[in-house]
């Protein structure tokens, strides 16, 4: 027998592990999309949905993730509604793959596009995910909590003082948004934005996995 066989295999984190128990729990959840089970994740801007949709998308088998960044511009914050429901849901909804296009935001116009396989779960990630438009069509909204004004500390140390003016005015944007429509009130699942800690919501499919994972980004 090789010495290589009479090794013990890798040991799992408890992070990976509880990750694959929340896949698992999403997986389960009836389809909300046609055949796809859509999860969004939200949460003011900063807050670490980036970071953990990346990670919530490998432990789903590698699930793809819709970033709302891609569909907002400059002067439509927050008015990407249309193309989500146009170019990603209505495909997904009868069953067919989606593509949608792809805003650039250095060249400030729409450059590109991105497909969505009509997969069993299907992330949208970015702030105002789990808008009032959008929830008749989402398995789970999943919150990550940290405040607003942690969540753009963060923000603007990671875009530099070059950004500011754009980050003053996001802000504004952001909390008349979610003045009226708000999300988190909906999430049955809530993610620590500085811990990772996983906890249960108030509404919806309840959830008891506990999850503490190294958050950093958006």
């Amino acid at each position: 027998m090789a010495a290589s066989e009479l090794l013990p295999p890798p040991l799992r984190s408890a992070r990976d592990d509880r990750l694959t128990a929340l896949a698992a729990e999403l997986r389960a959840l009836p389809p909300s999309c046609g055949p796809v089970r859509l999860v969004a994740v939200d949460g003011h801007a900063g807050s670490g949905k980036t970071t953990f949709a990346g990670r919530l998308a490998a432990a789903l088998g590698g699930a793809p993730v819709v970033h709302l960044d891609d569909l907002a511009t400059h002067e439509e914050l927050f008015e990407w509604t249309g193309r989500l429901r146009e170019q990603v849901l209505e495909p997904l909804a009868a069953g067919r793959d989606a593509e949608y296009r792809v805003y650039d935001w250095t060249l400030r116009r729409f450059a590109g596009t991105a497909r969505v396989p009509a997969a069993p779960v299907v992330l949208v990630e970015g702030v105002g995910a789990g808008r009032r438009a959008v929830r008749p069509r989402l398995a789970r909204v999943i919150w990550m909590e940290l405040e607003a004004a942690a969540a753009r500390r963060r923000g603007e140390q990671r875009d530099g003082p070059e950004l500011a003016g754009f980050w003053a005015g996001w802000a504004r944007a952001e909390s008349a948004h979610f003045a009226v429509d708000p999300s988190r009130p909906y999430a049955a699942t809530r993610v620590d934005g500085v811990t990772g800690r996983i906890v249960p919501g108030t509404v919806g499919e309840t959830s008891t996995i506990a999850l503490t994972c190294d958050i950093t980004g958006t």
